[in-house]
């Protein structure tokens, strides 16, 4: 039996800042967060082509404020082209940062899954399959979930209430799976 194996980010890592352009024109760097907070989770989505993901953005939508009380700060991505996500935007109802763009050296650098569209109708590129990083204040990875199919994702509230005890002080909650 093969076995063949990839490179994935490690709990704990140093996140590697790449760069990233928003709808507007303006470029942000993952895992820098905006002023005024000191985490940034980053969403990963497949793509205005999945409504499952639109479906996800939606929900993190509700959850934003909470996550703002506690510092964390957040920024969804994919690979689609900007006008792809122009498009998009008419079935969101967000108000934090979506980034388009994501490159495949990227996605491998994340350690993403990556698919082919299964027909032109689905899409016209390669897609980063789900993925969610929090990099804490020192730049580093507190938590890190990766899914190869659109329907495996963390549970918004359980992750935000999950974040809320990681970042209490009192609690002194290591990264977890740090091990090798």
């Amino acid at each position: 039996m093969s076995q063949d194996y990839t490179n994935k980010l490690h709990a704990g890592s140093t996140f590697p800042k790449k760069t990233a352009t928003l709808k507007s024109g303006e470029e942000v760097v993952l895992g820098a967060p905006r002023a005024g907070f000191d985490w940034q989770l980053i969403v990963v989505y497949r793509g205005k082509h999945c409504p499952l993901c639109t479906k996800y953005l939606n929900q993190l939508q509700n959850h934003i404020e909470s996550l703002a009380k506690i510092g964390v700060d957040v920024i969804a991505i994919s690979g689609d082209s900007k006008e792809q996500l122009i498009t998009h935007t008419s079935q969101l109802n967000t108000e934090f940062d979506i980034a388009y763009g994501m490159t495949l050296e990227q996605m491998k650098e994340f350690g993403l899954y990556i698919s082919d569209p299964r027909s032109d109708l689905e899409t016209d590129h390669p897609f980063a399959e789900p993925g969610l990083f929090v990099v804490n204040e020192q730049g580093n990875i507190q938590v890190i979930d990766i899914s190869n199919n659109p329907f495996v994702r963390p549970e918004l509230e359980a992750l935000v209430s999950g974040l809320t005890w990681i970042k209490d002080p009192d609690n002194n909650y290591p990264i977890r799976g740090m091990h090798r």
